[in-house]
This record gives C-alpha cells, sequence and structure tokens, in this order.
C-alpha cells in the first residue's frame, strides 16, 4: 500500500470530516431569489392575461423564456452551494444539465431585452446597466462550460459562482433600493440604473470573497496532506 493511500483514511478512532449541510446559505439564497421569482410570476400572468399589454410578440415570447429559466436557474442553482450535495455526483452533475442551459436562456434572454429595449428614453440607462450584466453573465457561463470540458472543477466553481451572483442580483437590488429610498426618498430612471449597478457590483464582490475563501480551503488541505506525507 502506498502512502498516500495510508493518509486518506483519517486515523483509528478519529471520526471521518462530514460535509456541511450548506442549509443556512441555501435558505438565505432562497431568501434572496424569492422577491425576483414572485416578480417573475407576476408578471407571466400578465403576459398570459394581456400579451398585447407585453409588447411585441417576440419579445414577449423572450421575456417569458427569461422569467422562466431565471427562477429554475436561481431556486435549482441555490442547492449547488451545499457541500454535501457538491459530493453527489450523480446530483451535481443532473443539476448542472438542467442549470447551465437555464443559464444560458435567462442570460441570452436577458441581452434580447436590453438590446430590443422597446420603454421610454429615461429607461435606457437601466437597459444598458442590464445588458452589461447579462453580457458578463453569459461570458462567464460560457468559461464555465470550457473549464469543465478541461475538468478543471475549481474554476468551472468559480465561474459558475459568478454567474450565479449576477442572477440573484434581484433580490440584492431590492435590498438597495429599500436602503436608499427609506432614508433620502424616491430616485429617478438615472438614479434607479446606478442603484441596479450596485446591487449587481455587490454581489460579484461577495461571489469574488466566497471564490477566495474556496481557494484559500483548498490550499490548506494540499499543504496538509503535503505535510502528512513528507
Amino acid at each position: 500500500m502506498s502512502e498516500h493511500m495510508k493518509v486518506s483514511h483519517p486515523p483509528a478512532g478519529q471520526p471521518q470530516r462530514r460535509s456541511k449541510s450548506g442549509w443556512p446559505a441555501i435558505a438565505g439564497l432562497l431568501l434572496l431569489s424569492a422577491l425576483p421569482v414572485f416578480g417573475g410570476a407576476l408578471r407571466l400572468t400578465e403576459v398570459s392575461t394581456n400579451p398585447e399589454g407585453a409588447g411585441l410578440l417576440p419579445s414577449a415570447v423572450v421575456l417569458v423564456a427569461h422569467i422562466v429559466a431565471m427562477t429554475v436557474y436561481c431556486v435549482l442553482g441555490a442547492f449547488q452551494f451545499s457541500p454535501a450535495l457538491r459530493i453527489r455526483h450523480r446530483w451535481h452533475r443532473a443539476a448542472g444539465r438542467v442549470l447551465i442551459p437555464a443559464a444560458f436562456i435567462a442570460a441570452l434572454s436577458a441581452i434580447w431585452l436590453a438590446v430590443f429595449f422597446g420603454g421610454h428614453l429615461d429607461e435606457l440607462a437601466l437597459a444598458m446597466v442590464r445588458l452589461v450584466f447579462a453580457t458578463a453573465m453569459t461570458v462567464f457561463l460560457v468559461r464555465a462550460v470550457i473549464a469543465i470540458t478541461r475538468r478543471d472543477f475549481a474554476a468551472h466553481g468559480a465561474w459558475m459562482t459568478r454567474a450565479y451572483a449576477i442572477a440573484v442580483s434581484g433580490g440584492t437590488q431590492a435590498l438597495v433600493f429599500a436602503l436608499w429610498t427609506i432614508p433620502l426618498g424616491e430616485v429617478d430612471a438615472f438614479g434607479e440604473a446606478w442603484l441596479v449597478a450596485t446591487a449587481f457590483v455587490v454581489n460579484s464582490i461577495v461571489a469574488e470573497l466566497l471564490i477566495r475563501r474556496r481557494t484559500g480551503r483548498r490550499v490548506r488541505r494540499v499543504s496538509d496532506r503535503g505535510a502528512l506525507v513528507s
């Protein structure tokens, strides 16, 4: 038996380390997703009852695709942050086969809705903010797919985390709006664009901190294994 195999199991009498369930993180992400998911459901109801009021038919179809795909991605994606579920390869792969297509549909439909913007001119800034971050989300998803084809699981997880952070920013936007408007009052369309951009940036910063934390843990585990076999 090689030395690597000797250190792959804990010493006798030492309990094996169990993977954390991650339920607090899952609950937090589901709560963060609740408001945009609820808003999307209301929008779907509006489109179904008054399709003419939703705009041109292609845009209405894209809007429905965006809401459904984003809902699936935000809700199901929250469970991918559970270490206990991630180590179950069947679950992680099966969920990934749903999540990645849903994420691409959500991001690309957001780009469509921003490019073929049909609202008032003063809302153009908000559409451009959404276009920038939807494009970034698409790039992150492409990098995640490339990483997984190369079996670079760490990079895949990092890029998917960045994409997910953008997807769930709807809940953060509500928090940012509340923190701004309650003490300072309502904002105009340009101010709304800035607040939405702030929420995207906040989520992106949190994602980077989480990625750094994971990387630090991974480096420490490698160092510990190296110390054991030396």
